[in-house]
């Protein structure tokens, strides 16, 4: 897959107190994922060309990938592909990006999802109203120990753009 053809739609920086060590670890471990990202869990191998995993909270796969950069605790990019039957095939893969910069007391965390093709806004939306959710998440546990449960489901607008090009959604 050459990444450099994959356009960012999505992107959100946020700042956190916290050091790029941490939040590296929050982005890249089971353990901390459960906790600002609705009980789902990211399970990775540390390596270019390594596994990227995102179970729900019942065990099952809901996320699969590939680690394409992994540069610790500065850049991470993976593929994030949503395993409902045909979307991928479909809308293509999806790449995700964190990169992680010390700004003075704080870390810059940007998040950037990039697709191959143009995809319509009701088809972003998802990752548009997932994303601020799971990073408001991840800065919270950062700073204070805990994060919020949120509560998230799939925007509407999404789900029936996604049947009207033929994917089943959940």
């Amino acid at each position: 897959m050459n990444i450099d053809q994959f356009k960012p739609l999505t992107v959100y920086t946020i700042y956190i107190a916290s050091t790029p060590e941490k939040v590296w670890e929050a982005l890249t471990s089971a353990e901390f994922s459960r906790k600002y990202f609705s009980g789902f869990a990211v399970e990775m191998e540390p390596k270019l060309g390594g596994s990227f995993i995102v179970r729900a909270p019942d065990g099952s796969e809901h996320i699969s990938g590939e680690v394409f950069e992994y540069d610790p605790p500065r850049k991470l990019t993976v593929s994030w592909n949503i395993n409902w039957p045909d979307l991928v095939a479909k809308l293509g893969s999806t790449l995700v990006t964190y990169e992680i910069e010390t700004a003075g007391e704080a870390v810059r965390l940007t998040m950037s999802e990039r697709h191959d093709r143009e995809l319509s806004d009701d088809i972003l939306s998802g990752g548009r109203t997932g994303w601020p959710a799971i990073l408001s998440g991840l800065k919270s546990l950062l700073e204070t120990g805990k994060a919020p449960q949120i509560k998230m489901a799939p925007p509407v607008k999404m789900l029936d753009a996604l049947k009207a090009i033929g994917i089943k959604t959940p």
